[in-house]
C-alpha cells in the first residue's frame, strides 16, 4: 500500500472516530475546546460553559466548582473550571486544577495548552515546554492546541529576549 492511501486511510479512519463533533475543535479564535458530552448534560456545567464564552470567568467559577462536585470524573469540567480560574486572574490557582483534569485523561489536549499558558503566565517557561512536548506527541495531525501553545512559547520567548536586551 503506498504512503498516500495509507496517509488517505488514517485520515478517513479519524474523521469516522471523530464524528461531526471532532471537526469543530479547532479554535482559531483562542477559545476553549467544547467540553464533553457526559459533563454537558449538568445544567451548571452548561452555564459555566456559557458564562466562560461571554467571559465572565468570575460569574463562571461557582457554576463549574457545582459542576466538578456532581462528576469529580469529568476532565472537561475539570479543564473548564481551571481556564475559568486562570483567566479571572489567579493562573497559580488553575494548575492543580489542571492537573486533577490531565490525572483524569492524561491526553487531555485543551488541559496541556492551558496548563502550558498558566505555567508562561508564572514565569515557568520549563514546565510550559513539557506540555508543550506532550502535546506534540498527542497531536498526530496539526492540532491547534499545539499551535496556540508553541505561539504562546515563542511570544513569551521573544518578551523575555527583548527585556533583557534592553
Amino acid at each position: 500500500m503506498s504512503v498516500l492511501r495509507r496517509w488517505s486511510t488514517v485520515v478517513a479512519a479519524s474523521l469516522l472516530l471523530l464524528g461531526p463533533a471532532g471537526l469543530t475543535a479547532a479554535r482559531a479564535d483562542g477559545t476553549p475546546p467544547p467540553g464533553g458530552e457526559r459533563a454537558g448534560a449538568d445544567p451548571d456545567y452548561a452555564a459555566g460553559v456559557k458564562a466562560i464564552k461571554a467571559e465572565q470567568f468570575a460569574a463562571a467559577i461557582p457554576l463549574l466548582e457545582r459542576a466538578v462536585a456532581r462528576d469529580a470524573l469529568s476532565a472537561d469540567a475539570h479543564n473548564w473550571l481551571a481556564y475559568a480560574v486562570r483567566r479571572n486572574g489567579d493562573p497559580a490557582r488553575s494548575i492543580p486544577i489542571y492537573q486533577k483534569a490531565l490525572a483524569l485523561d492524561p491526553k487531555h489536549r485543551g488541559a496541556h495548552e492551558y496548563i502550558g499558558e498558566a505555567y508562561l503566565t508564572l514565569g515557568n517557561l520549563t514546565k510550559a515546554r513539557e506540555h508543550l512536548a506532550r502535546l506534540d506527541s498527542l497531536c498526530f495531525l496539526p492540532c491547534s492546541e499545539y499551535t496556540d501553545l508553541k505561539k504562546a512559547v515563542e511570544q513569551y520567548e521573544k518578551r523575555r529576549k527583548s527585556s533583557t536586551t534592553r
